[in-house]
């Protein structure tokens, strides 16, 4: 039973949609009516704007991190025989399942990016190998960011890596299998960004726009 419940609450708190929250608390808007129409962080800042679009990123980076760590460390003191790698990691894809489709705006929701690395995140709090992935992974998306301005961009090359991390540092099976369904779940939700990067239509991200 707890683990229905910890699977059920996570996936509610990846579904908080909390760049449309935003958009109607701060503009009132509907976020997905403006811009690319999707409610990830990335649109928020083209939106709401860069200071709305960072809380956006760090508020659905939480939704990756309060289940694999607080919601996963309370069922695992009820539950000590439980594994504790493969709670968080389920726990943690209830999350980005959430965030991707969530069951408040009608199973329509965003890419997942900021969730997953949350969820990562929250693994390497209690994974200590995984915090050299985390790092890497940061650093390539920045680095690819930083020289196209194109966050999709970065978050393909980002994902398609994620994987070939999690076996180079020689990581438990489980945890490989987890990276190749983020890597996966990324690249589908990515699919209208990579025909308009192949087609060289794909937008940049616009620091000097004011909203």
């Amino acid at each position: 039973m707890s683990l229905i419940l910890g699977l059920l609450s996570s996936y509610l708190i990846g579904s908080i949609p909390t760049a449309f929250l935003l958009g109607k608390l701060t503009k009132g808007i509907d976020i997905r009516k403006h811009g690319s129409g999707n409610v990830g962080a990335t649109n928020a800042f083209r939106v709401l704007g860069p200071y709305i679009g960072i809380t956006v990123l760090v508020l659905d980076s939480l939704k990756g991190v309060i289940p694999t760590v607080i919601i996963a460390d309370s069922i695992l003191t009820q539950n000590p025989s439980f594994n504790s790698t493969i709670l968080r990691i389920i726990l943690g894809i209830a999350a980005v399942l959430g965030h991707s489709w969530t069951v408040f705006l009608q199973f329509k929701g965003g890419k997942g990016m900021a969730t997953s690395l949350g969820v990562l995140i929250g693994l390497s709090l209690k994974i200590a190998t995984l915090k050299y992935i985390l790092v890497l992974e940061i650093a390539i998306w920045l680095v690819v960011f930083l020289i196209s301005r194109i966050v999709s961009l970065a978050s393909i090359v980002s994902a398609i890596l994620f994987p070939a991390f999690f076996i180079l540092f020689k990581q438990d099976s489980a945890l490989v299998i987890m990276s190749f369904l983020f890597a996966a779940l990324a690249l589908i939700r990515h699919k209208p960004n990579i025909y308009r990067l192949l087609q060289r239509k794909e937008p940049r991200l616009n620091f000097s726009k004011r909203q």
